[in-house]
């Protein structure tokens, strides 16, 4: 039986399979849930992902939101039987040296293949673009990353940014304010960077500033400590999330934590702890990936009321209009142009 048409809740869930468990569908229920965030486990065929989806959707009279981390290059959930395998963007960055007008249209032709893969399945949302600047020593950005250039990372994260919109999907810049000048990665450590808050603004947060919510709808923070700012990682600290994202950038879209079961999310204690701290500072949603221990400790634990702003930011990142099946997609003369502009940027 679905439950009543509740509001979304602050937290992101995941599922273990490729179909939901009796037990998923009560934690699904929960009235603190307000969305999944989906694998490669997930995955089997479009069919199968379409029926997942499908599932998740008809858990709640008012549907929870599918997200996924489908970035492309060596961060894209699905890959296999049917979906198209995306470059890196790095390899936009590299043929924007040669081409740049090319460059942003490829940008946009690939992030509506994207999308429109996504939402033939039923997903809703995906976490990209990555923002990040490219210093070449971040373990875990690296080839995420467009380029170093402020500038050419926000042209192609504009460009990519379209191309979901014209399938009807958001996006989300990440991760605030930059995380690629440090080498620790934030999965397996505590990345700190101890550059000053004017050396960081005049970098890594100009693409933030330069596209505002208008465009960007939805920002990650990053798990990095930015000690001469404040001692707490971006994602739990008042100073990045209220006074310089909120205030000082005027940004009105959703914030949403990194993982909160990654190791530079540790510093601010428990898994309630945690997801208070996030909430306290300023996101609208916290992400608990791969530990349902932890996902159900945090529901009957964590004691927050969202604000009807922030419900309101989350709603807005649902698709506003239905979207053409699998089986139409393959047909469709415009997604089969905009799938051939891969071989433009990489070859097979």
């Amino acid at each position: 039986m679905q439950s009543l048409a509740v509001p979304p809740g602050p937290v992101m869930v995941d599922v273990q399979g490729t179909q939901l468990t009796r037990r998923e569908k009560e934690r699904l229920r929960h009235p603190l849930v307000g969305a999944v965030i989906l694998f490669a486990r997930n995955y089997e065929s479009p069919e199968q992902l379409s029926a997942l989806t499908r599932e998740i959707h008809e858990v709640r009279k008012a549907p929870l939101l599918i997200a996924v981390d489908h970035e492309g290059g060596r961060v894209q959930r699905f890959k296999t039987n049917g979906f198209t395998h995306l470059p890196g963007m790095r390899e936009l960055g590299c043929y924007w040296e040669k081409d740049p007008q090319s460059a942003i249209r490829a940008a946009t032709e690939l992030a509506y293949v994207m999308a429109a893969e996504l939402r033939a399945c039923g997903v809703d949302f995906t976490f990209a673009p990555v923002l990040d600047l490219d210093y070449g020593v971040s373990q875990v950005i690296g080839s995420r990353s467009f380029h170093r250039d402020p500038k050419v990372v926000t042209t192609l994260a504009r460009a990519i940014i379209q191309g979901l919109c014209l399938a009807g999907m958001a996006a989300c810049g990440k991760h605030f304010p930059g995380h690629g000048f440090v080498e620790a990665d934030s999965h397996l450590a505590i990345p700190v960077d101890e550059r000053t808050l004017d050396e960081i603004m005049n970098e890594d947060a100009l693409p933030y500033q330069w596209l505002g919510d208008m465009v960007l709808p939805a920002v990650m923070p990053a798990h990095v400590i930015y000690p001469k700012v404040d001692n707490s990682p971006a994602g739990f600290s008042r100073k990045w999330v209220q006074d310089i994202l909120r205030r000082q950038l005027v940004y009105n879209g959703v914030v949403f934590s990194d993982d909160l079961t990654m190791e530079g999310a540790s510093v601010a204690g428990d898994i309630v702890a945690r997801a208070q701290a996030a909430l306290n500072a300023g996101c609208d949603m916290v992400l608990v990936c791969n530990r349902p221990d932890l996902a159900d400790e945090l529901l009957e634990r964590l004691e927050f009321a969202t604000t009807s702003e922030s419900i309101e930011r989350i709603q807005r990142l649902m698709p506003a209009m239905p979207f053409m099946n699998w089986e139409a997609l393959q047909l469709n003369k415009r997604y089969q142009d905009a799938r051939a502009f891969r071989h433009k940027i990489v070859s097979e």
